[in-house]
């Protein structure tokens, strides 16, 4: 019977010592700083954005918020993450009009890309930033967003999905490591998907490598970038200027899709009828990847897209000047070589390894 009990207490004190941690190793899950090394571009245009001073970017910080990002577990019913409607390969777009939410539930606006998104921190001074209608202030506000809109990941509350992220076998670990504590709460979720998202930068296209004389660019890419920024084509208004390096002024236009938006766009936050049908302006790169376009998907090419700022565009009492002062001829009246230019400086800003081609 002895020879029983010291065995059962040798196999236990064997099994104890299996589970304590290797010394020389350390606590592979104790808190880690370390910052994150964010490689902002160097050629024209491109400058620094604020980081929360409450929200460094930490390499295990990133990492947690990456596997957030593609987990379904943030999800009511665990069938849908981040990711789902945010897809690498589309510039973290959705290749169709309007996402499907977990439930079945069809969204009314297409996914909008995520890249370069920190910098509207930078240039957009308001308190609308993110999402079509600007009902964000913050990366880290934009970020739960999704996870309580009943028609997306369609959680009642953040208590179902803190609860589920307390329970899991790694989660507690990876928020520790991040946070420096394993007690998980929705402003530390918030910061983690917020810091990853702040790490998706698009600076490699075929403009970025001639910006780097890496690359000339062809004749018509030339002409098409004439067109883009003077008078004749009046996309830089909305877009920027390309020294800007992001082609978008990150902020909200009516840009002529409807007589009477059906989209109240940024008035839904505001509450200001002159604010009816602004959506925010994205950006011009990665077009190819991000197919279908405008806030309800409705143009499926980019031909399309610039014949409607063409020929298509309507008049309405919130429209933007740069498009109505083309009323009432309407239009730019470019000519089809023109329009094939513009064509092919437009395709010039995809960044193919951003998408993973590459």
């Amino acid at each position: 019977m002895m020879k029983k009990v010291a065995l059962v207490f040798l196999c236990i004190s064997m099994f104890v010592l299996a589970c304590k941690k290797d010394p020389e190793l350390g606590d592979v899950f104790a808190y880690d700083p370390t910052p994150y090394d964010l490689k902002i571009p160097r050629n024209l245009g491109w400058s620094t954005f604020p980081i929360p001073a409450d929200n460094p970017l930490t390499v295990a910080g990133v990492e947690l918020g990456k596997k957030l990002f593609f987990d379904q577990i943030l999800s009511v019913n665990n069938k849908q993450s981040c990711g789902s409607c945010h897809n690498q390969a589309n510039a973290f777009a959705d290749p169709k009009p309007f996402s499907i939410g977990t439930l079945g539930d069809v969204i009314k606006r297409q996914s909008m890309p995520l890249f370069n998104l920190a910098w509207a921190d930078k240039f957009n001074l308001t308190k609308h930033r993110y999402f079509w209608d600007g009902g964000a202030n913050d990366l880290e506000r934009q970020a739960i967003g999704p996870i309580l809109n009943p028609h997306e990941m369609a959680n009642p509350d953040m208590f179902s999905v803190l609860a589920r992220l307390q329970k899991h076998a790694e989660y507690p670990n990876l928020f520790r490591r991040a946070f420096g504590s394993d007690s998980i709460t929705t402003i530390k979720l918030a910061k983690a998907l917020a810091q990853f998202e702040r790490t998706l930068i698009s600076s490699n296209s075929n403009w970025d490598k001639a910006e780097r004389r890496e690359r000339l660019r062809t004749q018509s890419e030339i002409n098409g970038l004439i067109i883009f920024s003077t008078e004749k084509g009046d996309c830089f208004h909305c877009h920027g200027n390309p020294n800007s390096a992001f082609f978008t002024d990150f902020v909200f236009h009516n840009n002529g899709l409807e007589a009477m938006p059906k989209d109240s766009g940024l008035m839904r936050i505001t509450g200001r009828p002159e604010d009816l049908g602004l959506m925010k302006t994205p950006s011009l790169r990665n077009l190819s990847f991000t197919a279908p376009y405008m806030h309800d998907g409705r143009f499926k090419t980019l031909m399309e897209v610039i014949e409607f700022y063409n020929s298509g565009t309507k008049n309405s009492p919130t429209v933007d000047p740069m498009i109505s002062k083309s009323f009432p001829h309407g239009g730019l009246n470019l000519t089809p070589m023109e329009k094939n230019d513009l064509l092919n400086f437009l395709l010039s800003l995809n960044d193919s390894s951003f998408v993973g081609l590459k």
